[in-house]
């Protein structure tokens, strides 16, 4: 049997990222702290904290985070059928891409969220390329996460979400300073693409698929936003490969032009979560525990949101789809 205050103290170090901050968030000494995690790793046999700055997990200490975490939420789940208070407000992270972020995710959790300022648990997300938002469900830093990932990892359950379609914009503008003749083979190194960070490849695989270039080079301008980049581009910034759903409005204003409307990018997203029981619990959508809340209520907003899956094109039509797993290598990673 795991001890839960040395689990609990691991999910704080994790959190806090230091003794520290960790006795703060659990309202005990710096030396209880580190008694319970001496005590947690003698029991496992493991040292699961690097004692450095910043502090880290090893990765048997990342497994019994994931435990630690999925603990937290059972309590949480006890205490509502209970009508009990925790001692400390339940923490429940899940991983989401920026653009899910920008768009459909926070009306989809409203109800949760305000319900959970109630009932004592706190949602909170963690934004990463939709890549590689599954990394931190499988390092058991997230419960739940929302990816391109199909494939779900023993212990979770992983279901269709939608498509989220990409369209190259820019300003009127800018497309009529500095595009006179449109976007073409010959110019399209020359001209500037609004980028997310140095993980987000959808410009490249847009551009990949427009002019038929494999790993094309671009002249990149950082905007580590994505409603930051939509603004960049309508202020004349450089092209911007957007969901529709966050490029549309501009656009109905006239801020935003499409830039070669024949091409888009489809990219199927998908909702995984760990399983909290046994391999023969109910399917997600009959399950009634906090952690399920929250799946129910991302699928019911991505449905509302995002294109069914059906309505994805196969490579080599009008409008090609970017599908992650028939991703070949050196193909380029698309999107946030």
């Amino acid at each position: 049997m795991l001890d839960p205050a040395g689990l609990a103290c691991l999910a704080a170090l994790a959190e806090g990222g230091s003794f520290e901050r960790a006795a703060q968030l659990l309202s005990i000494t710096q030396s209880a702290v580190s008694q319970r995690l001496r005590a947690l790793e003698s029991h496992v046999g493991h040292l699961l904290v690097v004692r450095a700055r910043p502090l880290r997990l090893t990765e048997p200490g990342k497994i019994l985070l994931r435990y630690a975490r999925q603990l937290d939420v059972l309590s949480a789940d006890a205490a509502q059928e209970l009508g009990a208070c925790l001692h400390r407000e339940a923490r429940v992270p899940i991983a989401v891409n920026a653009d899910s972020l920008a768009t459909w995710v926070l009306p989809a959790l409203d109800a949760l969220v305000q319900a959970g300022q109630r009932q004592g648990y706190a949602l909170e997300l963690i934004v990463d390329d939709q890549d590689f938002t599954h990394d931190w469900l499988r390092q058991g830093e997230v419960l739940g996460c929302v990816s391109t990932v199909a494939q779900a990892l023993r212990g979770c359950d992983c279901q269709e979400l939608g498509v989220m379609r990409y369209q190259a914009v820019a300003s009127p503008h800018f497309l009529a300073q500095h595009l006179p003749q449109g976007l073409n083979r010959g110019n399209f190194a020359s001209t500037p693409f609004i980028v997310f960070n140095r993980k987000d490849d959808m410009q490249a695989q847009w551009v990949s698929q427009a002019f038929e270039v494999r790993g094309p080079r671009l002249l990149e301008r950082f905007v580590p936003s994505s409603e930051a980049g939509a603004r960049a581009a309508a202020m004349g910034w450089g092209i911007a490969v957007l969901p529709e759903l966050l490029a549309r409005p501009a656009m109905e204003r006239g801020e935003l032009c499409p830039v070669l409307p024949e091409v888009g990018v489809d990219v199927m997203l998908h909702w995984h979560q760990w399983r909290l029981g046994s391999d023969s619990a109910p399917p997600p959508m009959m399950r009634h525990g906090l952690l399920d809340q929250i799946g129910r209520a991302i699928l019911q907003g991505s449905h509302a949101a995002l294109a069914p899956a059906t309505s994805m094109t196969r490579p080599g039509a009008d409008n090609p789809v970017h599908d992650s797993l028939d991703r070949g290598p050196g193909q380029p990673r698309a999107g946030i």
